[in-house]
């Protein structure tokens, strides 16, 4: 069975897609010198949805290497929410694009004046991570680890309706093809998504550094990934399609729900845990910002992803249950968007804050953060001049939401289309008989 793309769906998701642009138009014309408002909604939602699309092809190729076969039934909707990437690494090359033409300012270590040992505002510490941080990395790394992912998954996809075609249903020569370009991707993408992670998200805080945070920012993505898998199953389903999808599916990937949320808590802790047990003064100026300045989003951020999820699903038959499985997904996908606009927004308005006042901090900047984390340390974390509540900022505002709608609408358009490009079922998968009789 292929899927049929309605007309009507069409129309409603291209509405919510205008929504969104006229959102993101919207920002442009009611923000400051710098469009910071504007740039930073762009990046967040396409690198949230980038990463969703990323963890979407590690999972299926992981799953492919592991001989897994419970998911196979439904494999075709991890492909096309992977297929995802050739728009998503567009929208990061754009941004890197930004970063040349001097478009926005969103990340701090792009002035060259904190690099030149002759500057007045010459920061050692950008200028020892120059490296790494600079537009060559992080336009060529998004470009040609893009591109190799896009290439591995399209190989897949590819070889993966052939196999469903019946032209080599006796030899599995496509079947052996996709094992082996799983294989070649899982390296790719594990390292390389930590090299921009650290490029796309962690540099917007150009000073910190944490071991942790590729890890915390993957999870963070995958939970989304497993988030939205549920909900197109369930949508599909319920329009007639996948009824060969069981609750057995579905509870298996309520598990995968619950487990990586409390994993994500895991880390989330971990790292917290650490940098403040440290004190080192580069490290704990992060949650510093974030404690005194974003408290409601600090704080809710556990509860949406951790404790609402953690008690919902914690009963076996929850996980069985299409309303309870469903909200849940919902509640998650939104409370890991607030997760990253919480990683990026807080280091995107303080670097706002410095270019448009002037240049007086770059060359301390180093000295004040460790400066800052002692004063920390001796009068609390309540200690310190506390950011002024702005709107797209320090908590999302209607137009972030009504971008957010844009993009998820982009998001599902396209893999809508994807899935009325092959039949739903690769009936010709070695292990589909292992997953349509799928009991947990």
């Amino acid at each position: 069975m292929t899927f049929e793309f309605s007309g009507k769906l069409k129309t409603w998701l291209m509405i919510g897609m205008a929504v969104g642009a006229v959102a993101l138009g919207w920002t442009w014309f009611n923000d400051d010198e710098l469009h910071t408002r504007f740039w930073s909604n762009f990046l967040h939602n396409s690198v949230f949805f980038t990463g969703i699309a990323l963890m979407a092809g590690f999972f299926m190729t992981a799953s492919i290497t592991a001989w897994a076969g419970w998911y196979v039934v439904f494999k075709r909707v991890w492909e096309s929410i992977s297929m995802y990437l050739v728009i998503g690494i567009p929208l990061m090359l754009i941004i890197g694009l930004g970063i040349i033409m001097h478009w926005h300012h969103l990340y701090h270590w792009a002035d060259p004046e904190l690099i030149d040992p002759n500057s007045e505002h010459f920061d050692k510490i950008i200028a020892g991570k120059s490296g790494f941080l600079n537009t060559k990395w992080y336009i060529g790394g998004t470009l040609v680890l893009g591109v190799l992912w896009i290439l591995v998954l399209s190989m897949i996809r590819k070889k993966s309706i052939a196999e469903d075609a019946g032209r080599d249903a006796t030899d599995y020569s496509s079947h052996y093809g996709i094992r082996k370009w799983a294989a070649i991707f899982l390296p790719i993408a594990g390292f390389g998504s930590a090299a921009m992670i650290w490029q796309w998200v962690m540099s917007i805080d150009s000073h910190w550094y944490s071991t942790m945070f590729a890890w915390y920012t993957g999870a963070s993505w995958f939970v989304s990934m497993i988030a939205v898998t549920i909900l197109v199953l369930q949508y599909l389903k319920g329009k007639g399609y996948y009824q060969n999808v069981t609750d057995e599916h579905f509870h298996d990937l309520g598990k995968f729900l619950f487990a990586f949320s409390i994993f994500w808590t895991y880390l989330w802790f971990s790292q917290y845990m650490l940098i403040w047990y440290a004190n080192v003064g580069e490290e704990t100026i992060y949650f510093k910002e974030r404690v005194t300045n974003y408290p409601v989003l600090f704080y809710g951020n556990l509860l949406i992803n951790f404790i609402a999820p953690f008690f919902i699903l914690m009963r076996n038959d929850t996980k069985r249950k299409m309303g309870s499985l469903g909200f849940t997904a919902g509640l998650v996908l939104f409370g890991h968007w607030i997760d990253f606009f919480l990683m990026i927004k807080p280091g995107v308005l303080h670097t706002a804050h410095e270019v448009t006042g002037g240049h007086g901090h770059h060359g301390d900047h180093a000295d004040h953060a460790v400066h800052e984390a002692a004063e920390i340390a001796h009068h609390g974390a309540g200690h310190g001049a506390e950011t002024a509540v702005e709107l797209g900022f320090t908590i999302p505002g209607f137009p972030e939401v009504c971008t957010f709608i844009g993009f998820l609408c982009l998001f599902l358009f396209f893999i809508f289309t994807m899935l009325s490009r092959a039949p739903l079922t690769g009936t010709n998968d070695p292990y589909i008989e292992e997953s349509l009789h799928h009991h947990t």
